[in-house]
Parts: C-alpha cells; sequence; structure tokens
C-alpha cells in the first residue's frame, strides 16, 4: 500500500474503506516508518508542529457502582487505590491554577461513579466559574459520567468547554468489558453534551481483548459521533482488577492505531492517553506523528511521567506547545 498517497486521499476527503484500516492495523513492523510518515502528513496538515497539553484532577475517587473490567474505582475492584468524596472547590481551583503555570490548555475535571449528583454539579458548577474569571483562556473539561440534559446545560452555562465520556470499547465487545450500563448509555451522554453545546470528548482504551476490526469500529464510531477530542488509552492492566494480567500490545502496534485514528479522524484532536509511558516506552516521542495531544503529570490512579520530561520529549522533537483558547480553535 501506498500510504503517502491514502494520507494525501484523506486530506483532500477520502474516507479510508475497512480493508484500508485493517491493512495499516496489520501493516508489517518494516513498513512503521512508512506508516507514521503518512500519519503525520496528516497531522500536519491540520495541527503543524503544534501538540495541546492536558492535565487531570481526579476530583472523586473510588467509590464506583459500576463493573467496568480495567478500572481501579470500579466496585469489582480490589485494587489498593486512594478513596474519597468529592473535593471542595477551592481544591478544584487550586489545580487549574497549577494547570495554568505549566501551559497546561486543557483542565480535566473527572469525578468517579455512573454519574453525578446535584451537589457534586454545584461544586463543578461554581469552581468552573471561579476558574473562568482567572483563566478564561483555558480550555475546561469536565467527566463526570452519565449526564442529563439539565446537568449538561448547567456544566455549558457555567462555562465548561468540552465534556468527556468514553465509548472506551466497540459496540460488540462492550457487555465483555462493563454489564452495569449500555454502551448506548455511553453514546447518550456524549449527545447530550453536544446539545447542550458542549465539545464532545470521547475516546478508547485498546488492549481490553478486542479484535482488531473492533479497533477499526471504534474509530469510526467516534467519527460518527464527531467527537472533537480523541483520547486513546492504551490499557494498563491493574492488580485487582478482571482485566489484571492482560497484555496484548506491544509499542509498534499502539502506534499503528494512533495512525490509524488520524486516517479515520484526519482533523480531529487525537490525544495519546493512559498506558503511554508503560505501552510505549522508549517509543513515546513516535507517537505525536500521528497524535497532536497528550496528558502531563498522572492520570487518574496511576502515575503519568515527569511534566517535565514531557516538555523535553516536545523540545526535541520540534514540536511547539498550542495555547489556542478552544472557541478559537481552526479544526
Amino acid at each position: 500500500m501506498n500510504y503517502q498517497q491514502l494520507a494525501q486521499r484523506v486530506i483532500d476527503g477520502y474516507v479510508i474503506t475497512d480493508e484500508e484500516a485493517l491493512a495499516i492495523l496489520e501493516s508489517p513492523d518494516t513498513e512503521l516508518l512508512a506508516v507514521l510518515d503518512a500519519a503525520y502528513r496528516i497531522r500536519y496538515h491540520y495541527y503543524g508542529n503544534k501538540v495541546k497539553l492536558n492535565m487531570i484532577i481526579n476530583t472523586k475517587s473510588g467509590l464506583c457502582p459500576e463493573n467496568c473490567g480495567y478500572c481501579s474505582q470500579s466496585i469489582v475492584s480490589t485494587a489498593p487505590i486512594e478513596k474519597y468524596p468529592m473535593m471542595k472547590q477551592q481544591e478544584i481551583i487550586d489545580g487549574a491554577n497549577r494547570a495554568a503555570s505549566l501551559q497546561v490548555g486543557t483542565y480535566c475535571i473527572v469525578a468517579s461513579g455512573r454519574g453525578p449528583r446535584n451537589q457534586e454539579i454545584d461544586i463543578v458548577v461554581d469552581s468552573v466559574k471561579e476558574i473562568k474569571e482567572h483563566h478564561p483562556e483555558m480550555t475546561v473539561c469536565a467527566c463526570l459520567g452519565i449526564l442529563k440534559p439539565e446537568q449538561a446545560q448547567r456544566l455549558k452555562e457555567a462555562g465548561v468547554d468540552r465534556y468527556n465520556h468514553n465509548i472506551n470499547t466497540s459496540a460488540r465487545n462492550h457487555t465483555n468489558i462493563t454489564t452495569s450500563h449500555t454502551y448506548d448509555d455511553r453514546v447518550q451522554t456524549v449527545e447530550r453534551a453536544k446539545e447542550a453545546g458542549i465539545s464532545p470528548c470521547s475516546g478508547v482504551i485498546v488492549g481490553m481483548k478486542e479484535t482488531k476490526q473492533d479497533v477499526v469500529d471504534m474509530a469510526r464510531s467516534l467519527h460518527a459521533l464527531d467527537a472533537d477530542s480523541i483520547p486513546v488509552n492504551f490499557l494498563n492492566a491493574i492488580d485487582g482488577t478482571p482485566l489484571e494480567g492482560i497484555n496484548e500490545l506491544n509499542p509498534r502496534y499502539c502506534l499503528k492505531v494512533l495512525a490509524l485514528f488520524r486516517f479515520i479522524n484526519p482533523t480531529k484532536e487525537i490525544r495519546v492517553s493512559g498506558g503511554r509511558e508503560v505501552n510505549l516506552g522508549h517509543m513515546q516521542p513516535l507517537g505525536l506523528y500521528p497524535a497532536n495531544s497528550i496528558f502531563l503529570g498522572d492520570y487518574l490512579t496511576t502515575d503519568g511521567q515527569p511534566g517535565d520530561d514531557d516538555k523535553k520529549m516536545l523540545e526535541q522533537l520540534g514540536f511547539e506547545i498550542d495555547l489556542t483558547p478552544l472557541q478559537q480553535a481552526s479544526c
């Protein structure tokens, strides 16, 4: 396959076929650099060498009634994690101030649970209002679980720019990962955020016993959802979770997955997310040729790479931190 020609066709508006998508995932490792070069051609066309930085604050940890097999905060997990109720408003604001000092463009307010109680929405709303007063240029993303329409509207009115609710896996594979909510529940929450005028963020976790066709279907589902930001997580199998011990990934395949997501979602923010350090290892820098966004610092219950190391990586790649406010972004 001529990946460069395929990339140019995608830039011109072509939608790749399943056969072409699978050929990317199944390409021999000897063609890896060619695949990445072609994905970079698409990425550069829309985003140049800019990289968006994101930071998470885990405002409520554990205590979740859902049975998601990958999650250390789930009711079925025995992982020894810190558990605490919703943080106070000032703690959330302090996190935003720290993010701003580190040139983080998107601040992600995350809380465990099936969905937020109204009292938790109150805390987020009040926090976001104050964050926006001090950092109007900062993109604020909320990730609070399954939303009711009126909750989505309150978040929008408070100044929440983006809402994250991942589809996580394909519709076909969903019941193998969780049965306490449906795939459609997740899609509906993304749609409710969009209806409220909030930019949709939705992504996946790769490495949960899915097939390559599942990965293609996941990328296509996010295209159909028109998700503006797509976090691509790679399973970091945590001891004490149902997926403990699963290790299906290698760095080369992970890079092909990122390339595939760029080919299918050419204009969208593709973020290398959880499991980046564990699954890409020393090949992490190559992930930013198809992707244009990363998390800085730690994840929800697992450690990330030190932020200074991430910034050195970007500098050595010749990439530039993108501080363009969401409202001014062209893509």
